[in-house]
C-alpha cells in the first residue's frame, strides 16, 4: 500500500470519529451506559435467545469483560438468566421489559442522531452516502458482499413511526392482491384494523412491530387484546414480510417477539385467524407452538378460502 494511500485512510478515521462526536456532541446518546455497554444491549435486544459465548463472538469481547457487563444488568434488572433450549450447558440471557425499554430509548436516540445527520445530507446524495458506506463494509469484511447472515444481524425489530401505520395498510393490500389475488375487500379489513389500533390502544397490553432493514420496513406484526375468547387472550395480527426480505429470520422474529410479550405482560394464550392458502406463516406458527383449533370454509377478499384459527398456551409452553 502506498504512503498516500495509508494517509488517505487514516484522514477519513480521524474524519468519521469526527462526526460521530458531533451526532453525540451535547445529547449523552449512550448515557447511562458506555458504547460498549449499548453495543451489548443492543445485541441482545435483537437477538433475544441468545448466551454469553454468542455476545462474545459477535461483539469480539474479552469473557471477563463481558461478565462484567451482564453482572451490573442483572443487578440492575435489565436482564435475566435462564437454562438453554438446546444446551444445558449454556445460559439464554433476555432482556426483561426494563432492559428492553432501555435499549429502545438508546435506539431511538441513534435513530434521531442519524437523522439530524442526513439532514444536512442533500437527498441526490444520501444513496451515495449508504452505498459507500456498504462498500466499506464490504471490503474490509470477509471480501464477500453481505450475505444472508450479515442482513439478519442489520434486522431492527422497532415501533412504529409516523407513516408506518399507513405502510401497513398498503403493504398488506399490495401483496395479497399480488400473491393471492385478494381484492378490495382485505385492504378494507386490515384499514380497519389498523385504525382501532391507532385511536385506542393500551401501549402496556397491545403493541405493533415494525422489522426494518437499511433503513426501511421489511415486515410487521401486531398484538392486541382479544376478549371474545375468553378473557387474558391476546391476538397476533397482521404479520406481513416483504418477499426481498424472506429467507432472512425476519418472520420468525416478528412471531417470537409477540409470544414474548404476550408471555411477559400476563396473557394466558395468543390467538390468530389465517387461511390455507398462507402454507409458509403456517409452518411458521407452528415452530413457536402454534396448535390448530379449528377450520372452517369461507368466501372473503374475492376468493374462496379455509379459515383457520390457531392457538398457544403461553402458560403451558416453555420459554
Amino acid at each position: 500500500m502506498s504512503v498516500q494511500d495509508i494517509h488517505s485512510i487514516r484522514s477519513f478515521n480521524r474524519f468519521y470519529t469526527n462526526v460521530i462526536g458531533a451526532l453525540d456532541y451535547g445529547r449523552h446518546l449512550y448515557a447511562p451506559y458506555t458504547l460498549t455497554e449499548s453495543r451489548v444491549l443492543y445485541e441482545l435486544a435483537h437477538s433475544p435467545r441468545t448466551d454469553a459465548a454468542d455476545l462474545r463472538a459477535a461483539l469480539s469481547l474479552d469473557s471477563g469483560y463481558l461478565s462484567r457487563i451482564l453482572g451490573r444488568f442483572e443487578q440492575d434488572g435489565l436482564l435475566e438468566r435462564a437454562a438453554s433450549e438446546t444446551d444445558p450447558r449454556r445460559r439464554r440471557i433476555v432482556l426483561t421489559p426494563r432492559g428492553r425499554e432501555a435499549a429502545e430509548l438508546l435506539d431511538a436516540r441513534a435513530r434521531e442522531s442519524v437523522d439530524s445527520l442526513l439532514e444536512e445530507v442533500a437527498p441526490g446524495d444520501r444513496t451515495r452516502l449508504v452505498d459507500a458506506m456498504r462498500t466499506i463494509r464490504d471490503v474490509l469484511g470477509d471480501g464477500d458482499p453481505a450475505g444472508p447472515r450479515d442482513l439478519v444481524r442489520d434486522v431492527v425489530l422497532r415501533e412504529p413511526g409516523p407513516g408506518d401505520l399507513g405502510w401497513i395498510v398498503q403493504r398488506n393490500a399490495a401483496l395479497y392482491a399480488a400473491e393471492f389475488d385478494f381484492n378490495a375487500d382485505y385492504e378494507g379489513l386490515v384499514a380497519r384494523i389498523v385504525a382501532d389500533f391507532a385511536e385506542d390502544h393500551d401501549p402496556h397490553l397491545e403493541r405493533v412491530w415494525i422489522a426494518e432493514l437499511a433503513g426501511r420496513p421489511v415486515g410487521c406484526v401486531m398484538c392486541v387484546r382479544d376478549e371474545a375468547p375468553g378473557p387474558g387472550t391476546a391476538r397476533l395480527r397482521l404479520l406481513l414480510v416483504e418477499p426481498e426480505a424472506r429467507g432472512l429470520g425476519v418472520g420468525d422474529r416478528l412471531v417470537g417477539a409477540v409470544v414474548d410479550f404476550a408471555r411477559e405482560v400476563g396473557y394466558r394464550d395468543l390467538v390468530l385467524w389465517t387461511n390455507d392458502v398462507l402454507a409458509a406463516a403456517r409452518r411458521l406458527y407452528q415452530r413457536h407452538g402454534f396448535v390448530l383449533a379449528a377450520e372452517k370454509p369461507h368466501r372473503s377478499f374475492g376468493k374462496d378460502l379455509v379459515g383457520q384459527d390457531w392457538r398457544l398456551d403461553l402458560h403451558g409452553t416453555p420459554e
